[in-house]
């Protein structure tokens, strides 16, 4: 394993957004941030838990909601928000849950997954001065692309499958926002993390939920890293010297420190990713703001 100590910086002065905070990674996320000293934003969708979750991290905290599965909500949030955002962290997500929809219509894990922080990102872009962190996981490599033909998933869906894919969307969103920043002469960055093997209740909250929670118990007990050590990838893709469209995770595969992670052929696909881009600014009516 690779003992090389890293050097964590001051955040003091800057505000991150982590959506999904209240609990697991994200409020583990939240906690190393704000003791770094960024003053941080719980986006999540139920105020009282965020709040509750907000008085258990040491420094400056704010509450504001959001929920991802509803573009209304995430437009609300986008206008009301003002100043710079250095750390931009799309953490919420669900996993492996029975079909379902969002708000808007679309399948509910590739909606809020994927298409909620899609046009999260691309609302508050010009606000963000530094980095923008969406997690993916090792998961991404179960689906071998996109289903740009039925992305919805009306054919042969399966909530694992589902999964995969909104999973492997975040991989190619990370992959062609850092082509348009880049482009655009942004020096902000698109970097992508995953935990691992995490030690959360995203398990059980899905398909088969007694069964899946007592395999749960039992994987997480005896495999499973704790929920703060799933985390430091993701407060490593945001503060370590990454490189563009970088994917953190832990050096083990699914356990162990954090360093940059392999990704499957599909995630590396320009192509794409540039079609997934067009067919997202399509249903959420969102585009990328920066000009060239």
């Amino acid at each position: 394993m690779n003992s090389t100590p890293v050097a964590l910086p001051d955040l003091t002065g800057t505000t991150a957004v982590v959506t999904g905070a209240n609990s697991g990674l994200g409020l583990e996320t939240a906690r190393a941030l704000a003791r770094l000293g960024s003053r941080v934003v719980l986006a999540v969708r139920d105020e009282d838990r965020g709040r509750a979750a907000a008085a258990d991290i040491p420094g400056e905290t704010e509450v504001r909601r959001l929920d991802l599965a509803d573009l209304s909500s995430v437009r609300a949030f986008a206008e009301a928000w003002s100043g710079d955002i250095h750390l931009l962290i799309n953490n919420a997500g669900i996993m492996a849950v029975p079909r379902g929809r969002t708000a808007d219509g679309f399948e509910l894990q590739f909606g809020t997954n994927h298409l909620g922080h899609f046009a999260l990102t691309n609302l508050l872009l010009e606000h963000v001065t530094g980095r923008v962190v969406t997690l993916s996981s090792g998961l991404h490599a179960s689906v071998r692309g996109i289903r740009f033909d039925d992305v919805d998933l009306e054919r042969g869906y399966t909530p694992y499958r589902a999964y995969g894919q909104s999973k492997l969307a975040n991989l190619l969103f990370t992959l062609e926002l850092q082509r348009r920043l880049t482009e655009a002469g942004s020096p902000v960055l698109s970097v992508a993390a995953h935990p691992g093997y995490a030690a959360t209740n995203l398990q059980s909250h899905g398909a088969g939920v007694l069964f899946r929670t007592l395999l749960t118990r039992v994987g997480n007990r005896l495999f499973a890293q704790s929920a703060a050590v799933g985390a430091l990838p993701t407060v490593y893709a945001a503060t370590q010297e990454i490189p563009p469209a970088g994917f953190a995770g832990p050096r083990g595969a699914m356990r162990g420190a954090p360093g940059l992670s392999w990704r499957s052929p599909a995630a590396r696909d320009g192509a794409a990713a540039r079609r997934l881009w067009e067919l997202s600014e399509e249903r959420t009516g969102v585009s990328f703001p920066l000009k060239a």
